[in-house]
């Protein structure tokens, strides 16, 4: 009789959040991982994830709630606004709050990183640096599971997908940054075509990011947001545009069939699901995505069965799980994306103030 699943191989392909966040839960689950990262070093850049109760839960269960919580901060009180700082919404967070019971949290993308490194040497898990994949049958074939966290432009998803779904232009550029100085206005504010949001992120500092139709340089960026309430232009004229990113906002589309293929691997993340920021959802539903593969993989193992029915089978009730519950974040926040960049401002603006504050 085969050995249970429990004790085989993965190799983890990406070492992002989701990638990060598996091979951590594959470990726990008793898996020998391996995990590939095609750049010769993580991005350090300090973009603020926003973490729902959800997600915060899943960190716990992967056994990293600790070290996370004792970096993150509590997001509340923030507004949608016009350009002119009119309030026309609240966020929905203290109703979330109400709900779960613990608040929306904030950490720097470093800082959630780090942690997931910390914990991943912690349990012994090699990383490569500068592994380009290019072959996943070869990887199918030596080890007993492959997963895909190797981003928007997965090599792993191509290799088992095709081109049936890829990379897709939102039609918009978003910037982020840091402002060393807390603004003590945090939200959204809504303007034609573009908007810009604030959130705290660490004692000091203001996490920011601003979505145009198009702008290549940081003056043009600045004139889209020229007369905006304070401290929009404030934000912008007191952080150094070296340490701003610019990207063009992408999505993954169409939707995939399936987040799992031939038995033996399994995709996770912006692989499976890249979606606009809009929703604040990308690194949660990574999470998520993480610890239901992993916690699918531990509960089958627990029930002995051989690794050649028993990987299928829980890589099945992976994708029962998460697929549809990520696609549909997807789809909300591509949506809301087309919401928020409207043209068409005055209807916009009414709807929100007459709907509840749930956007």
């Amino acid at each position: 009789m085969s050995a249970p699943f429990a004790t085989r191989t993965a190799v983890v392909v990406g070492a992002g959040v989701a990638g990060l966040a598996t091979a951590i839960g594959l470990r726990r689950a008793g898996w020998a991982v391996s995990v590939l990262e095609r750049r010769t070093e993580l991005e350090r850049y300090g973009t603020a994830f926003g973490i729902h109760p959800t997600a915060q839960g899943a960190l716990e269960r992967l056994g990293v709630g600790e070290a996370f919580h004792a970096r993150a901060v509590p997001y509340r009180n923030a507004r949608i606004r016009t350009p002119r700082g009119k309030v026309l919404a609240s966020l929905p967070l203290e109703r979330i709050e109400r709900k779960a019971g613990r608040p929306e949290l904030l950490i720097s993308r470093p800082f959630l990183i780090d942690t997931l490194l910390a914990e991943l040497a912690a349990l012994g898990v090699p990383l490569t640096f500068g592994e380009r994949v290019s072959d996943v049958s070869a990887l199918t074939g030596g080890c007993d599971l492959v997963v895909g966290a190797d981003g928007i432009h997965s090599a792993v998803r191509t290799a088992c997908f095709g081109d049936r779904s890829g990379p897709r232009r939102a039609g918009t550029v978003a910037w982020i940054g840091i402002a060393d100085f807390e603004s003590g206005l945090y939200g959204e504010t809504w303007g034609r075509g573009r908007f810009f949001g604030m959130t705290p992120v660490e004692a000091g500092r203001t996490n920011w990011y601003a979505t145009v139709p198009e702008a290549t340089t940081a003056d043009e960026l600045r004139a889209h947001f020229e007369g905006w309430h304070d401290p929009v232009p404030r934000i912008l004229d007191r952080t150094d545009p070296a340490t701003w990113i610019r990207y063009e906002m992408r999505h993954l589309f169409p939707a995939l069939p399936a987040f799992v293929h031939g038995g033996n691997v399994a995709l996770v993340g912006d692989a499976a699901h890249a979606m606009t920021p809009n929703l604040g959802q990308g690194a949660c539903t990574a999470i998520l995505d993480a610890e239901a593969l992993t916690r699918a993989v531990a509960e089958h193992a627990a029930a002995g069965l051989p690794s050649a029915t028993g990987l299928p089978s829980a890589l099945r009730v992976y994708d029962a799980e998460r697929r549809r519950a990520a696609q549909r974040v997807a789809l909300g926040s591509r949506s809301l994306h087309r919401f928020m960049t409207t043209e068409h401002t005055r209807l916009r603006d009414a709807l929100v103030r007459v709907l509840p504050s749930s956007v």
